[in-house]
């Protein structure tokens, strides 16, 4: 424990907390326009093929989205809005794209 004056000479540091979504910049979700819209495989004790997206945002970062749902209508050159969240067995991928957004379209029954 520090003392008074220890305290007057240093101060207490605050605790920088580092953001798990870097590239939305603050805010809730982003628009961006799909560059490459194609299929990964997850790490190491799971097996699928999963459907992502490589996404240009409007304020120029490029990112690796993920596509929830049973299929899609993404292709290149399609508008989408992003949210932050990762996928936990696929490395990189720290947004989702939002369903029935822009050119998103909801999933169908």
């Amino acid at each position: 424990m520090p003392t008074i004056n220890q305290l007057v000479r240093k101060g207490r540091k605050t605790l920088v907390r580092k953001s798990d979504s870097p590239a939305l910049k603050e805010c809730p979700q982003k628009r961006g326009v799909c560059t490459r819209v194609y299929t990964a495989t997850p790490k190491k004790p799971n097996s699928a093929l999963r459907k992502v997206a490589r996404v240009r945002l409007t304020n120029g970062i490029e990112v690796t989205a993920y596509i929830p749902g049973i299929g899609h209508n993404l292709q290149e050159h399609s508008v989408v809005l992003i949210r932050g969240g990762r996928v936990k067995d696929l490395p990189g991928v720290r947004y989702h794209i939002v369903r029935g957004a822009l050119d998103t379209a909801g999933v169908q029954n």
